[in-house]
């Protein structure tokens, strides 16, 4: 062209560099191609309007996916859209593959992308000519590296075998893809087929349980750990005369069979099958055996976990036990969850065991620690207890018995300093479903918490001893109380509270409010409690302790419906308007006195008045000192609540086996003592004492007051 001579078009430009040119607009949907770019996507050389779905139809699913998401990337960061496209024609073949370039641009009003570039023709080296040794361009070694980070980090993320072969199946590798895809593996002497993409099912069955003697590509890699690549049919035909009648079936024009190894064994075989024929240079080679080293140990990796779940899962079948047969007039509903990281079963358990007697045991506890000897100590500990219970002892002797059992297995007798030495915590309820009767032993564990027939949750203060495996010979003092009709026991092991960073004050909070929320049968209950401290909304409830280990969450619920329980899990029922609680304190436990008095500011958290809930706490802690003090007798507390809200009487009673009736004395102004009955005329509405027999029992009762003024939760008595 000399100089000053007009510049030529620019379809004539294109047109010399077989470059087509493309228009594409979201807003309608529409896709406008010149000649060139028609004739490059397989139709007529002319100038054609195409929608979206026409234009879809003629690229690789794949592909069409990676173009949306390339130009939301280019718009972001104002740069150019490139894209390799693989044209496929109507029998579902490659045609060709295509370089398209492209500035896109955003309207954020119609929320719409319109796009203009250009198409090229990305020409593949013919099998066995002079183009198949040419030199691979920088753009393709680019596109090679970048495909070889995106499917190495797929790989790893990959977490079963099934992941890993789906993983594979939707590789897209730069300038040739397979769409034939096997996975060989080895049993004893014999080919497996351990996955398969691009086939019909039934398709790979010639194939499966192959002997590895066979005259076929992936058993000789099995044998020799060498790949092995053909080229063409003929070559195939040529190489493995036997077996090629089985792979001509499948139309196939080229195969690579590449060995998957790890730590210097062949493990199997990975085939690569095109429909095109591909020449396999150096280049392609090296991203097929990059990729077949990377789908080995990413196999390797999902075996092996896939083997630690199915051990770990097998044996947290085995040790934790289903429920058994239903009880006449109670509900149990239990759930265990593992920690999130490493063996999945560690040293929480629950157990339900029926007894001699008739009645039934829950035990609930955790080992200490988070390892195979925790879970292994977890087992034997549970299948002691269950022993000892079979046996008619109760409840502090089987803990007692449990205790030197656990202290026996984990003492050596020697100086061993690297002994393992490990306690357990545990809760023993022993429960007669006709009466609701529960006798309670503790050794170390959190006190059991009842949700009572009206919604109000009180944490029940049990006596208690040692965790198990400290002392040999310990003690575990027996609490008894009744399980009414519409109430719910929780057992749960600490990690139900503590997970999610939480203390046992704050996590004792969060899971108050849910079950104080909640309607529905135990099944839906412990499902929300394990979804408050493990679901989506755990992420907002997070405690002051957030880089806290997460431990085992063991969970058990133990409902004793009545008229105004919905354990049926049908409609809830209006509640009864009743509260009651029953707590003793022994001459040798004074500081139990203070558990009495948190244990009435619990029951009365939603009291009308501020000063009868102080005034009822002064009057309980009078009542159980005057026991303690002036009889040899335990102090039995009984705490009810009737009637509707604001007009509700609260009748406290305090029982001792004392003969000796109180009476009311005038003291001088330096006596300690005389004034617990003045207290309890001036203070209570009525009161009275009431001979029981053996014994007696001391009672008031308080009215709430219909126009006080709401209550605010009082300050919680430390005692």
């Amino acid at each position: 062209m000399r100089t000053g001579e007009p510049l030529p078009s620019v379809e004539d430009v294109l047109g010399a560099l077989a470059t087509g040119l493309w228009h594409w607009d979201t807003a309608t949907g529409l896709v406008s191609v010149d000649a060139e770019a028609a004739r490059l996507l397989g139709l007529p050389a002319e100038p054609a309007t195409l929608t979206e779905s026409q234009t879809r139809a003629r690229l690789h699913p794949v592909d069409w996916n990676e173009i949306t998401g390339v130009v939301r990337l280019a718009v972001a960061e104002n740069t150019l859209a490139e894209v390799r496209i693989r044209v496929m024609d109507g029998d579902g073949s490659i045609l060709r593959v295509v370089r398209s370039r492209s500035k896109p641009s955003y309207d954020p009003e119609r929320q719409t992308y319109e796009l203009i570039g250009t198409l090229q023709e990305v020409t593949e080296p013919t099998p066995g000519t002079a183009a198949a040794r040419s030199a691979v361009t920088g753009d393709w070694r680019r596109s090679r590296e970048a495909f070889l980070l995106d499917a190495g980090r797929a790989l790893a993320e990959a977490r079963s075998t099934a992941e890993v072969l789906r993983v594979v199946g939707g590789l897209s590798m730069p300038g040739f893809s397979p769409d034939g895809l096997v996975v060989f593996g080895v049993e004893g002497d014999r080919l497996t087929i351990t996955g398969q993409h691009g086939h019909q099912p039934g398709d790979m069955n010639p194939f499966s349980h192959m002997p590895l003697a066979t005259d076929y590509p992936a058993a000789e890699v099995v044998r020799t750990g060498r790949a092995v690549y053909l080229s063409s049919p003929q070559e195939y035909k040529d190489r493995y005369p036997v077996t090629w009648p089985l792979a001509r079936v499948f139309g196939r024009s080229s195969w690579a069979f590449l060995p998957l190894t790890v730590a210097g064994r062949t493990m199997g075989t990975w085939m690569a099958a095109f429909t095109y024929p591909v020449a396999f240079t150096p280049d392609e080679r090296a991203v097929l055996t990059t990729v077949a080293r990377m789908l080995a140990q990413a196999l390797s990796r999902a075996g092996a976990a896939e083997s630690e779940r199915e051990l770990t899962e097998g044996l947290q079948r085995s040790m934790l036990p289903s429920l058994g047969p239903e009880i006449p007039g109670i509900q149990v509903a239990a759930r265990y969850i593992p920690t999130g990281g490493g063996l999945q079963v560690g040293g929480d358990w629950y157990d339900m065991i029926p007894l001699p007697s008739g009645r039934f045991a829950l035990v609930i506890g955790d080992v200490q620690g988070h390892d195979v000897r925790a879970a292994g100590l977890m087992g034997q500990l549970r299948i002691a207890l269950r022993a000892y219970a079979a046996e008619g002892h109760r409840p502090d002797a089987v803990l007692t018995r449990a205790s030197r059992f656990l202290h026996g297995v984990t003492h050596a007798t020697g100086d061993d300093p690297l002994t393992d030495l490990r306690f357990a915590t545990c809760l023993y309820a022993e429960a007669d479903p006709a009466t609701g009767m529960l006798e309670i032993a503790r050794a170390g564990h959190p006190d059991p918490v009842i949700r009572m027939a009206d919604g109000t949750v009180m944490m029940r203060p049990t006596t208690g001893g040692l965790p198990l495996g400290i002392d040999p010979d310990p003690d575990y003092p027996t609490t008894r109380f009744t399980l009414e009709p519409g109430e719910t026991l929780m057992l749960c092991t600490d990690g139900l509270i503590e997970t999610g960073g939480h203390d046992m004050e704050s996590g004792w909070r969060r899971l108050r409010a849910i079950l104080e929320d909640h309607q529905g049968d135990p099944e839906t209950l412990a499902d929300a409690l394990v979804q408050a401290v493990h679901g989506p909304s755990s992420h907002h409830t997070t405690g002051p302790l957030a880089d806290r280990r997460e431990d085992d969450i063991a969970l058990l619920l133990l409902c004793r419906p009545g008229d105004a329980c919905d354990c049926g899990g049908g409609a809830a029922t209006v509640r009864r308007p009743v509260r009651r609680t029953l707590l003793s304190v022994a001459q040798d436990e004074p500081d139990r006195i203070a558990e009495a008095r948190r244990h009435l500011r619990e029951l009365l958290h939603d009291w009308n008045s501020a000063e009868q809930v102080d005034s009822a706490v002064l009057l309980v802690s009078e009542m159980v000192t005057n026991v303690l003090v002036h009889t040899d007798a335990d102090a039995l507390l009984l705490a009810e609540v009737t009637g509707e809200e604001a007009g509700r009487r609260l009748r406290v009673e305090v029982f001792d086996t004392g003969d000796d009736l109180p009476h009311k004395r005038r003291p001088g102004e330096l006596a300690s003592s005389g004034r617990g009955l003045m207290l309890i005329e001036l203070l209570a509405d009525t009161w009275g004492v009431d001979p029981r027999g053996e014994g007696k029992s001391i009672w008031f009762d308080l009215c709430e007051p219909t126009d006080a003024p709401e209550y605010a939760q009082p300050v919680r008595d430390g005692g």
